[in-house]
């Protein structure tokens, strides 16, 4: 079989460059990221429930290491009620995976679109159906929220500005979607830490009871230390979990404030007040 030259593998690597360039870049390179951080995720969590007895075990003289726990042993010892704590870590991590890709300023109010529609529209370089088509083709929530303005262009303030509301609130409502996801892991994982907690207290008294164990207050201590798994488990997932809602709710809040005020100032641009005004300063330029 005939290898190939150098030249057909250039081409060949050419032609195969050209078919991956339509993909949308930040899209792609969005897809790898989040590829490579669930394969350094799987690598650690691998390493951890391992946990250090695998090496200690391999050692000569082992015999007289120090007896040491896996984080798998530690999980197993919460209860099962550290399983549902692990569910909502999940969907934490999806949720704000999500939320942080589609809070993006470029995907919501890019600035630099912004700023030169804004100045056509004031300059009169776009009419109402140009201006419509540029916030078609940019597709973000203010490009929404401008066209919905663009509708009533020449009516009264009063109608604009209640076009651009309605818009806004429309567009606030997408950008809090999966907020009460994460408000909701923050709240449920610590009821599911106590409730494991209770119940690995009552499963440990009920055992010393019955083995007729008293005064043996080691026995105890296993037991209680065990039910308190439980509850640092879902304190673990609910702390980054408030955190990251109020980060977002603070971004989401920002967000609409800058997308008021610049449709507050379009309102100021294509109102009937707004173009009268214009018109009656046009003469006195000239004068």
């Amino acid at each position: 079989m005939k290898l190939p030259s150098r030249a057909e593998f250039a081409r060949n690597r050419a032609s195969r460059n050209i078919r991956i360039a339509p993909y949308t870049p930040h899209k792609a390179n969005f897809i790898v990221t989040i590829q490579r951080a669930v394969r350094l995720a799987i690598i650690v969590l691998a390493a951890m429930l391992a946990g250090p007895g695998v090496a200690a075990a391999s050692e000569p003289g082992a015999d007289a290491a120090i007896p040491s726990t896996s984080l798998w042993d530690v999980v197993a010892g919460g209860g099962p009620w550290v399983i549902p704590i692990g569910v909502c870590s999940f969907v934490l991590v999806l949720a704000v995976l999500e939320r942080a890709y589609s809070l993006r300023r470029s995907r919501i109010a890019p600035s630099l679109f912004i700023e030169r529609f804004l100045l056509q529209v004031s300059e009169g370089a776009v009419d109402r159906h140009d201006a419509t088509l540029l916030c078609q083709d940019n597709g973000s929530l203010v490009a929404d929220v401008f066209e919905s303005a663009l509708r009533k262009w020449g009516k009264p303030a009063v109608e604009v500005e209640q076009a651009v509301l309605d818009e806004g609130e429309r567009a606030a409502n997408q950008m809090r979607r999966f907020l009460r996801v994460i408000n909701g892991v923050a709240t449920v994982c610590p009821l599911f830490g106590l409730l494991g907690t209770v119940w690995g207290m009552i499963e440990a008294f009920n055992a010393i009871a019955s083995s007729g164990a008293m005064g043996r207050p080691e026995m105890l201590a296993g037991g209680i230390s065990g039910a308190l798994l439980s509850t640092a488990a879902g304190l673990l997932v609910a702390i980054p979990a408030l955190i990251l809602y109020l980060f977002f709710v603070g971004r989401v809040d920002a967000l609409v404030m800058e997308i008021d005020r610049v449709g507050q100032e379009l309102v100021n641009l294509i109102s009937a007040e707004a173009i009268e005004d214009r018109r009656n300063r046009k003469p006195k330029k000239a004068a």
